[in-house]
């Protein structure tokens, strides 16, 4: 696992490790969960925010995450990290969330360090800003459910390729797949936000597909 995402950094060799946090808890330990989430709280808020786009619907997806994380702790068998483990509950709980409450975007999202979730450009007024970041939620948000994830995780939250692949519990190839046709998709729909010309005919030069 990759050490610069922060997935798979276990600190595994010190008696405060995620592992032994989670082992600690399976054997009682009443403070060793929180001690173990709050460790990680800022990751997994992150993520459930940028799936759900609504600040209510993830604080009720980590809820429902960490509730699950508490109780089937002693089902973790240690073939991936524990962050791994617990990302995939939150995604996992965020999307189930999504599907139940018909969840459309409410909140901006960052710029995707890729290119395709674009910058508002310097100079723009408040409204257009808001508007702009509107358009691209909502673009984010029709993209297929496996698509839209490993967006999120790769392009927004900065995972690498092996890291969403590992949380998403799926191969590498198929997370690169669904990068690139959601890529694709994202510049085709947001092409009129990127390099607009006086004429008005947009060059759209996002990576992962044509314009």
């Amino acid at each position: 696992m990759s050490t610069a995402s922060g997935i798979g950094v276990d600190g595994s060799d010190g008696p405060d490790s995620d592992a032994d946090l989670l082992a600690r808890h399976v054997a009682g330990d009443p403070t060793a969960f929180t001690v173990l989430i709050q460790r990680h709280r800022d990751r997994l808020w992150a993520v459930a925010l940028r799936t759900t786009q609504n600040p209510d619907d993830a604080a009720d997806a980590l809820q429902d995450a960490l509730l699950s994380a508490f109780r089937r702790a002693d089902t973790f068998r240690g073939e991936s990290a524990v962050t791994t483990w617990l990302h995939r509950i939150v995604v996992n709980a965020a999307l189930d969330r999504m599907r139940r409450a018909a969840v459309r975007p409410t909140v901006a999202l960052p710029t995707s360090k890729e290119g395709v979730i674009l910058d508002i450009p310097d100079g723009a007024d408040a409204i257009g800003q808001r508007e702009n970041q509107l358009v691209i939620s909502q673009a984010l948000a029709e993209l297929p459910p496996d698509q839209r994830q490993a967006v999120i995780l790769v392009d927004v939250e900065g995972y690498s390729v092996e890291d969403a692949a590992a949380i998403l519990d799926c191969p590498t190839g198929t997370v690169k797949s669904r990068c690139s046709r959601g890529r694709a998709k994202l510049a085709r729909q947001l092409a009129h936000l990127r390099n607009p010309k006086a004429d008005g005919i947009v060059v759209p030069d996002a990576p992962g597909g044509p314009g």
